[in-house]
């Protein structure tokens, strides 16, 4: 991150700001689109039913702009982790790289690498679905104060089916780990970098998982302390805003008064985002890197790459 911050930073910028300018886009074309019946819907008074001919057209629209968000964030994150293993191929060679050079063979390699992505996050979706349908019985006992077998069972089922299934969601998650790194570094497809990541992670898993848990845990500790100025920042935007407000403020006067909280807040999010989705990859990254250099003695093939004299150590000796 010190020798390349020029290239993660640049790029990160550019994927994040870009999917929040095309958010910012679709939010003001679907309020354009449905400003009218959203204005109807806010004059309502708290007697009145809300028409379905109103309701319909705003639900699809936050349907449709929040399909989109997911698809662009997903896909930004996406170039980020291919970006993070295309630098690391020149790092660890010690050779510069271009913010064109890595932008476009990151780019070459998303599908790829969203493929990786989405098939090791199936991992988790047994745990989290019987972990909602737990939660979900639990709380719709606790509202009706209903004691039935039924709700019981359910909660139970939920619950200890989480439990049950979460340890070997944990254990393919870290066997499938390096996965990106592998579709980067070696062309791989989808299904054959997680067959990768498999290999190399056989017999240190163990190490894998504290490393892996670490770097995670470092981000998330960065990412909390980048929040803190940016929520001050943000509540101190919107006192300011607000007391601009009439007694009476329509919609658009609010949303004016509170834009620059929501920006800043944005900010906040776009950077601790961009720590979240880097710093775990570098890690994982160099872990690549080790488990070749451990298992399949890549330390010479390297120092050839590079054009350095092989040093032949105790560790990675012929």
């Amino acid at each position: 991150m010190g020798r390349y911050w020029k290239q993660l930073f640049g790029i990160g910028a550019a994927v994040y700001g870009g999917a929040l300018a095309i958010m910012g886009a679709a939010v003001l074309i679907g309020y354009s689109a449905v400003s009218d019946p959203l204005h109807r819907l806010i004059a309502l008074s708290a007697d009145e039913d809300p028409p379905s001919s109103d309701v319909v057209p705003i639900v699809v629209a936050l349907g449709v702009v929040w399909l989109l968000g997911l698809i662009v964030f997903s896909v930004s994150t996406a170039m980020m982790y291919a970006t993070v293993p295309t630098i690391l191929q020149e790092a660890v060679l010690g050779r510069p790289a271009t913010f064109s050079f890595v932008w476009r063979r990151a780019w070459a390699r998303v599908p790829a690498v969203v493929g990786t992505v989405v098939l090791t996050s199936l991992i988790a979706v047994i745990p989290m679905a019987l972990m909602v349908v737990g939660f979900f019985a639990f709380v719709i006992g606790a509202i009706t104060m209903a004691h039935g077998g039924d709700i019981a069972l359910w909660t139970a089922l939920g619950f200890l089916g989480a439990l049950a299934t979460a340890p070997l969601a944990v254990w393919l998650w870290v066997k499938f780990c390096l996965a990106p790194s592998a579709a980067v570094f070696e062309g791989q497809s989808p299904v054959a970098a997680l067959r990768r990541s498999s290999q190399l992670v056989r017999g240190d898993w163990w190490r894998v998982l504290g490393i892996t848990l670490l770097a995670f845990a470092l981000a998330a500790a960065a990412n909390y302390v980048i929040q803190i100025p940016f929520s001050f920042l943000g509540m101190f935007s919107g006192v300011i805003g607000g007391s601009t407000l009439d007694e009476d403020p329509n919609p658009a006067s609010i949303a004016f008064a509170m834009s620059g909280y929501l920006v800043i807040l944005a900010l906040g999010q776009l950077i601790g985002q961009f720590i979240s989705a880097t710093f775990p990859q570098l890690v994982t990254g160099l872990l690549y890197v080790d488990r070749r250099m451990r298992t399949e003695n890549l330390g010479p093939a390297l120092a050839e790459a590079a054009a350095v004299p092989p040093q032949y150590g105790p560790r990675y000796g012929p």
